[in-house]
């Protein structure tokens, strides 16, 4: 791990748990997957009540930077039990009705228009009476595309958009970050056209598995922060239901924030074009 995020010591036993010393603190941490760092607490603090510590310690002005570096080089950091009420969080918009998929539900980067995307979004799952039923797979950017090619099925491969794509593993791995979004966005519509609701929530799913995305369920106090424009790793995201969507499921809701442009320190200001510019899920 690179000097500026701290470093890890500690046991590594069968769950993988260490022990993350970062912002003059020690976090018990662990590793479900290369591309995941999960926060689960404090040291010696883990029986207490939740607290901010995103705040209150990982975000401080003079850790900021040092965090959003570990997220850059992970791909997704996850936070679980802190507690927050911190204005610059807004729902989550988007809904999924029984007939067709929401946009969300589609594998996507964060801030779909315009040439600036932000450095990483955060999704969160405050604290709640009711739980979150509806999970959010996050995965690689080119593990997604190359997934979503290794489950098309063949019928959809050989239609007309994508009969003359060259969709080898080879040139995959040679694909630029354009070059994958274009083939991402002619698989996705393909799959939108040709598929119903039901069987493109179940192509998706077999992408989830297919890219080894992270599929944790939603925990109260939970914030996961998804590196969304890095040159090294690219992540992807996307609302994710893992039986027939049916309606009428009482769900807890998700809120969220471009942290590295709306948690901003002392001096700086908003670029409200910026913001206004990026798409809201």
């Amino acid at each position: 791990m690179n000097e500026p995020t701290g470093s890890l010591a500690g046991n590594h036993s069968e769950t993988n748990h260490s022990v993350l010393e970062f912002a003059n603190a020690l976090w018990r941490v662990r590793r479900p997957k290369p591309f995941v760092l999960v926060f689960e607490g404090e040291v010696g603090r883990e029986d207490t009540e939740p607290s901010d510590y995103l705040h209150d310690k990982l975000l401080l002005p003079e850790w900021r930077e040092a965090f959003y570096q570990l997220v850059d080089a992970t791909g997704l950091v996850v936070c679980l039990n802190s507690h927050t009420q911190h204005p610059t969080y807004r729902d989550v918009r988007g809904r999924s009705s029984k007939g067709r998929l929401s946009q969300g539900e589609y594998y996507h980067h964060d801030g779909c228009t315009g040439p600036v995307k932000p450095r990483f979004v955060e999704i969160r799952c405050p604290i709640q009476p009711q739980t979150r039923g509806v999970a959010t797979a996050v995965a690689p950017h080119r593990d997604v595309v190359k997934a979503m090619v290794q489950v098309l099925p063949a019928e959809l491969a050989n239609n007309a958009a994508l009969a003359e794509q060259d969709m080898s593993t080879e040139t995959l791995n040679q694909m630029d970050e354009a070059a994958l979004d274009h083939l991402q966005g002619l698989i996705t519509r393909t799959v939108r056209k040709k598929l119903n609701a039901e069987g493109a929530r179940s192509y998706f799913r077999q992408v989830d598995a297919a890219a080894n995305a992270y599929f944790e369920p939603w925990a109260l106090g939970e914030s996961r922060f998804i590196a969304n424009a890095n040159s090294r790793l690219t992540m992807q995201h996307r609302r994710a239901y893992q039986a027939p969507h049916t309606g009428g499921v009482a769900n807890g809701h998700l809120v969220k924030r471009w942290t590295n442009e709306e948690l901003l320190l002392p001096g700086q200001v908003v670029n409200h074009a910026l913001i206004a510019a990026l798409c809201i899920e």
